[in-house]
């Protein structure tokens, strides 16, 4: 199975339902007024960080996300229900990025926590909504606002507390079912570790900590070379490194320095983190190897432990340190240039299109003027009028000028045919 820390999902919020042209019809009510409700509104999109999920693998097979649409506005002055809001699951560490803009939006890391990312359409309002003391029967309504749609990257950086690093096959998945309650793969292979694994570890005073075994480093790893490179960045939200080294490879001072090296590379925060050396496979080396190593490791690192994850030698007295040090060193705190998300509510689709087709025709064509076309009948005059007003206001009948358009010509907006006589809109089939 691949890790997967990065993945795009295209959201669509609910639209919001349409209103409705209506009116009273009730025994001994004489001319009834305007009775047409409002449509509901659209359902939101939220993501929400939940700690029981461990990467964006969920992603990899769904990655469409839409919302449902506000019913729409009823007789009777019935409003249309509104739609409920969507909540997709990401997991802890989740770093949400618009595509459109590049600009980081959030950042999710505690357990629970939401972030708004498409605001649902607001429902139009019904014919009731328009009665004035000058306008008694309003022959219009609105439509429902539409839903938003964009595309957002995901990018997963593993929160833990305790990294673990070291070259393939040097023991850390050994290490970390030793110390913890997690079972990765273990084999006597190179790259064994294809995913990060977390491990929960029990404090002595009843706490506990987060353990991560990031998956094997080579040289080259911050270019780009071999598996762990797309997981150095995971290493930076934690608190400090268990660097573990395999005291039965050929050079274990050069894979050490290899490992540092890739991670001076890659940012300045790697470089300075703290790091704890762990010597290990104690039980397959000579004891007098294993002293002349530790001596040569601690002329480079201050705290060296040597242990044996296999038989557990010396590795309550690490865990002793650890838990010290968990009680020392603060969580970073990571200052993420986060944007404020317009386009969470940026749900404006005013833009329109005119063409022209055959010698005496026209179409309109656009997100708001299609649904103005959607709850017009042609055959009213009061709602044509409604929709001349906004097209003039919109730009549309200005557009259409530049285009050409003659008296006797056809628009057609949507389900609309419409004729054209200097500033009017005639219904074709009148």
């Amino acid at each position: 199975m691949k890790f997967l820390d990065k993945a795009k999902i295209r959201i669509i919020s609910g639209k919001g339902g349409n209103g409705m042209v209506a009116w009273r019809r009730e025994k001994y009510v004489d001319k009834g007024g305007p009775a047409g409700g409002d449509g509901g509104r659209g359902g939101d999109i939220y993501l929400i960080a939940d700690e029981h999920i461990s990467t964006l693998m969920d992603f990899k097979h769904k990655s469409v996300y839409k919302a449902q649409s506000g019913e729409n506005g009823g007789i009777k002055g019935m409003h249309g229900a509104g739609a409920d809001d969507l909540y997709i699951k990401v997991p802890l560490g989740t770093v949400v990025r618009d595509t459109k803009t590049g600009n980081v939006i959030g950042d999710l890391t505690e357990d629970g926590q939401t972030l708004l990312v498409a605001k649902g359409g607001r429902g139009g309002r019904g014919n009731a909504r328009f009665a004035t003391a000058n306008r008694k029967a309003p022959q219009f309504c609105e439509p429902g606002e539409p839903g938003i749609e964009r595309i957002l990257e995901l990018e997963l950086k593993l929160i833990a507390d305790v990294g673990l690093l070291g070259m393939p096959n040097a023991g850390k998945s050994t290490f970390i079912s030793a110390v913890s309650s997690a079972k990765p793969k273990i084999a006597d292979y190179p790259f064994t570790t294809l995913v990060p694994n977390l491990g929960v570890v029990k404090k002595s005073d009843g706490g506990a900590y987060v353990i991560a075994d990031i998956p094997g480093l080579i040289e080259g790893a911050s270019e780009g070379v071999g598996l762990g490179h797309e997981f150095l960045r995971h290493v930076e939200r934690c608190r400090f490194l268990l660097h573990i080294v395999d005291m039965t490879a050929e050079n274990p001072l050069e894979n050490y320095r290899i490992i540092n090296n890739e991670l001076a590379k890659h940012s300045e925060r790697l470089k300075n983190l703290y790091q704890i050396t762990v010597l290990n496979k104690a039980d397959a080396v000579d004891k007098t190897i294993r002293e002349e190593l530790k001596k040569e490791f601690q002329k480079i690192s201050n705290d060296v432990f040597v242990i044996s994850a296999v038989t557990r030698e010396n590795l309550q007295e690490l865990l002793f340190f650890i838990d010290k040090k968990i009680d020392e060193i603060p969580k970073p705190d990571f200052d993420i240039d986060i944007k404020e998300d317009t386009g969470a509510y940026d749900n404006d689709d005013s833009n329109f299109e005119v063409t022209k087709f055959a010698k005496d025709g026209f179409i309109v064509t656009g997100g708001k003027i299609n649904r103005l076309a959607g709850v017009t009948d042609a055959r009213n005059t009061e709602q044509v009028v409604r929709l001349q007003n906004i097209l003039t206001s919109m730009g549309v009948f200005e557009e259409l000028k530049k285009k050409g358009i003659k008296n006797g010509d056809t628009i057609i907006i949507g389900h609309l045919e419409l004729v054209h006589y200097d500033d009017e809109l005639w219904d074709s089939n009148k």
